[in-house]
């Protein structure tokens, strides 16, 4: 099922929580919505599912103008962060319950609702636990009940609202890959909100990054993280550091000197110099930037240094091997291998 969102505003007591966003969702692709607190993400889901209405604009799933249709009507099926699984059901009722609340005429038989549910916990990896109770049951397998619940009512469209939020960073991983590969069996369009950069890079088919009620980017998740299109994006996806720099004479001036960077293909004037701890080269030359130890720590494999550079002792991260010799107060020249530079604002 495609869903097109078309210049959809958002107003809440007159504070715009979506301002004119246009977003087209391919049929049977997984879309992760990905940005901070307060940036719109969660709101254009209940817009999708129809817990809430346009203030203008219109959500269409496929040809049908479903702006103003019910969750019922638009039959999504929804995963949420605290599970709300029913704690006085078991687990096959509670995956059995979309289809035993459906109208009679389109409710299947008992015995074809049974069959449906335990043919779902096997496809989650729950087979055997069909008679338990939610408070029996972690909350890794717990999400994998709410998956199936939704997944009972063959829903248009799966929506997914911080779904591993409250789990601890071991089993998010493994849930992330088993989603990834129920979502590949199934086949079904499926919206994901998450704040964390990681697991929408991981995950999703395209990348939709919101701040501030606007889409600032959509995308495969290595055109957002190898070329992001804002200050915005490239700070918010993954590990980054920026310096005030000037094009002239077609290279890279910072603080007064060139620092050996050719500045191709961008006009002359100041602006913001972005890059990332991995992607920087150490040199010994003076055409360069350099900036004293002023701190360290492990991350991974590596040990991840912060510099200050420059008068004001701006702070810039870079990734060293974990056995290099560099200690407080080492002075490092480096520069950047891959970079993007966003001119100031006219």
């Amino acid at each position: 099922m495609q869903v097109s969102v078309k210049n959809v505003r958002k107003e809440f007591d007159r504070f715009p929580a979506l301002h004119d966003v246009s977003l087209d969702i391919v049929s049977g692709e997984l879309i992760a919505l990905l940005g901070p607190s307060g940036s719109g993400k969660t709101t254009l889901l209940r817009l999708i599912a129809g817990l809430e209405y346009p203030t203008s604009g219109a959500i269409y799933f496929g040809d049908e103008d479903a702006s103003h249709k019910s969750v019922q009507e638009r039959n999504v099926g929804f995963v949420f962060q605290h599970y709300a699984l029913f704690r006085h059901m078991t687990i096959l009722e509670n995956v059995s319950f979309g289809l035993k609340v459906r109208p009679r005429e389109t409710r299947p038989a008992a015995a074809e609702i049974r069959r449906k549910a335990l043919e779902l916990l096997d496809l989650v990896q729950l087979s055997g636990l069909e008679k338990r109770y939610p408070n029996q049951l972690s909350g890794g397998q717990r999400q994998r009940v709410a998956l199936a619940r939704a997944l009972a009512i063959e829903p248009r469209v799966l929506l997914l609202d911080e779904p591993f939020g409250a789990l601890d960073a071991q089993v998010r991983r493994e849930l992330r890959k088993w989603l990834r590969e129920i979502h590949d069996r199934t086949g079904h369009t499926t919206v994901f909100v998450t704040h964390d950069q990681e697991e929408a890079l991981e995950l999703s088919d395209r990348l939709c990054v919101m701040s501030q009620g606007r889409i600032e980017q959509v995308g495969t998740p290595d055109d957002v993280y190898d070329r992001p299109a804002s200050p915005f994006v490239f700070g918010f996806i993954g590990e980054s550091s920026e310096l005030p720099a000037t094009v002239e004479n077609g290279e890279f001036w910072v603080d007064g000197r060139a620092i050996g960077v050719a500045a191709t293909d961008q006009a002359p004037g100041k602006g913001k110099l972005y890059f990332r701890p991995h992607d920087v080269d150490l040199v010994e030359a003076d055409a360069a930037l350099a900036g004293v130890v002023a701190g360290h720590r492990r991350v991974g494999g590596t040990r991840r240094v912060e510099l200050s550079v420059g008068g004001d002792h701006r702070k810039v991260e870079l990734d060293l091997p974990f056995d290099h010799p560099a200690g407080e107060k080492t002075r490092l020249a480096f520069r950047p291998r891959r970079w993007r530079f966003f001119p100031e604002a006219v």
